[in-house]
């Protein structure tokens, strides 16, 4: 970790140049991004959670969304552009009702038609509108989608392929772009990058890559309450932590995500504010099951959970985690009551690797993929290097293979089997888990087997698949919530993952900052914010 001296001084050099040609109007809101590039604006978002963050939530829609007005409770599913769905007896054909008079900025009215062109531009790769960037980003959210049809304007009828009782948080990822829009801008998505259209309470005003985008109010938002108090809010990618604290304490931007957590004191002794709270996020290692990969060994994932001091880690991150105790975290009302401890042990753990064969003469090597910042990643160098030394103790061998986050998310997708993994048997990422489809079942459904899903190691077991589809079967949420645990249960019984922590969305801001309520959301709602000089 860096320390304040001639190197901070340097850094904060380099931002002001950076971010001094974002001068700051009345009534504007600076923020300084983890992420290397402004997310992609056509409607489904990259950059992982923090592009849905900035560049999905604002600009666009969906047909359900998050309730992100409570620092207090857990976000949950409410009315977006649609007002209200049903399943049938079938348990496969789900009605939506249509939120009536709602328009993009481009003026055109948003309608069950244009429902399914946005459906077809991401799961038709046949249609005009197909866009195979959105869809990289969009299409594996909604793997129970079967078919959807206009009933009439505002009515939508969606069948699944099963019964699936986690379709509504499926849904909640997909965003409405304009199709009128589109065919102005010469059905080209290029031409709408620079000029999209959204039915969001935010429009976006300027765009250049790398470099910013500028967000004003959409003064004719559906939704009142959501209607922006900001003139503008301008986005900068700053995916280096230093860079980012350097550029909120020089007074070039107003808010910045994962401060360095060695900066903190000097934001708090400025009278800068570090706002937190917990929300769904893991941090783990996903891990090969190919064959071959010596993570097929229970012993060796056990030990390597019980070799991570995880209360050891928190002054590398200023305190801002929840160490891990399974997949989901310790509050999580779907973690159950596991058998398997997830605790630092390393006598224990050594134990287990002698007993897999291996010891101080006989290391295990290993190969993980990570990315040096990204959405959610914390402060994913450090943290790896922290594991990598801990990992050394019972004699494993970590190779880091070093990519840039949207890279990650490509080699996520591609799965352990890809060439373009070279070999690596575990990665790094981390992601949102607010959800059962989004939290579990995606990442080892048998069925979803990268590049058809993310389930990364490609871990295929009878007894879990039975789990899954009691889930998604299951609509009643009292007895979901019991299937849920038991899955969970089985998650860190088996300890299918490296669990490491959970972070609790830190995030530095200006005393000027005003309104802000921090959300048990990846996403956050920007619409109540003022700037108080």
């Amino acid at each position: 970790m860096s320390r304040f001296g001639k190197g901070f001084a340097a850094m904060t050099a380099a931002v002001a140049l950076f971010c001094g040609s974002i001068a700051q109007a009345e009534g504007t809101l600076r923020i300084g991004m983890t992420a290397a590039d402004i997310p992609l604006t056509t409607g489904q978002t990259d950059q992982g959670g923090e592009g849905m963050r900035f560049m999905g939530y604002t600009v666009y829609d969906s047909l359900i969304e998050w309730d992100l007005t409570s620092a207090d409770k857990p976000s949950v599913l409410i009315p977006g552009l649609a007002t209200e769905w049903s399943v049938g007896e079938d348990q496969l054909t789900w009605t939506f009702k249509l939120r009536p008079g709602v328009t993009f900025h481009d003026g055109s009215p948003f309608t069950a038609e244009v429902a399914v062109w946005n459906f077809d531009k991401l799961l038709v790769d046949s249609s005009e509108q197909y866009d195979s960037r959105q869809a990289a980003q969009g299409k594996s959210r909604i793997p129970a989608v079967a078919s959807y049809k206009a009933i009439d304007d505002l009515t939508l009828e969606i069948t699944t392929k099963a019964p699936d009782a986690t379709l509504p948080y499926q849904l909640a990822w997909i965003l409405m772009s304009s199709k009128a829009n589109w065919e102005a801008q010469g059905k080209n998505w290029e031409a709408v990058a620079a000029k999209p259209s959204g039915t969001g309470p935010w429009k976006l005003e300027a765009f250049v890559p790398r470099e910013r985008a500028e967000l004003v109010p959409n003064t004719a938002y559906w939704d009142e309450t959501r209607v922006p108090k900001l003139d503008k809010m301008v986005l900068i990618p700053l995916p280096e932590p230093n860079a980012r604290s350097a550029a909120l304490l020089s007074g070039q931007v107003d808010w910045i995500e994962a401060p360095a957590p060695d900066t903190i004191p000097a934001m708090q002794g400025n009278g800068f504010v570090i706002s937190s709270n917990a929300y769904p996020h893991n941090w783990t290692w996903h891990l090969s099951r190919l064959e071959g990969s010596p993570w097929n060994d229970i012993r060796v994932r056990k030990a390597a959970n019980l070799a991570i001091d995880r209360e050891g880690m928190m002054p590398l991150l200023g305190g801002l985690m929840v160490p891990a105790k399974g997949f989901l975290p310790p509050s999580s009302q779907w973690f159950g009551n596991p058998t398997f401890d997830v605790k630092y042990d390393l006598e224990a753990a050594q134990a287990l690797m002698k007993e897999a064969g291996f010891g101080p003469e006989n290391h295990l090597k290993v190969k993980a993929l990570m990315s040096p910042s990204g959405s959610g990643q914390m402060l994913p160098l450090p943290m790896n290097e922290f594991v990598q030394q801990s990992l050394a103790e019972i004699w494993i061998d970590v190779e880091f293979m070093v990519v840039e986050w949207n890279q990650m998310i490509n080699l996520w997708r591609a799965g352990a089997a890809d060439p373009a993994v070279e070999g690596s048997q575990s990665i790094n990422f981390t992601y949102f888990i607010q959800d059962p489809f989004t939290g579990l079942i995606r990442h080892l459904d048998c069925n979803l087997v990268a590049p058809n899903g993310t389930n990364w190691g490609h871990y295929c077991d009878d007894e879990m698949q039975a789990l899954f589809k009691k889930i998604k079967t299951t609509f009643d949420p009292v007895e979901q919530d019991a299937v849920l645990k038991q899955t969970h249960e089985k998650f860190v019984n088996e300890a299918l993952f490296l669990f490491v922590t959970h972070d609790v969305a830190p995030r530095a801001m200006a005393p000027k900052v005003k309104g802000f309520v921090q959300a048990q959301n990846w996403y956050q709602n920007f619409s109540s914010i003022t700037i108080e000089e």
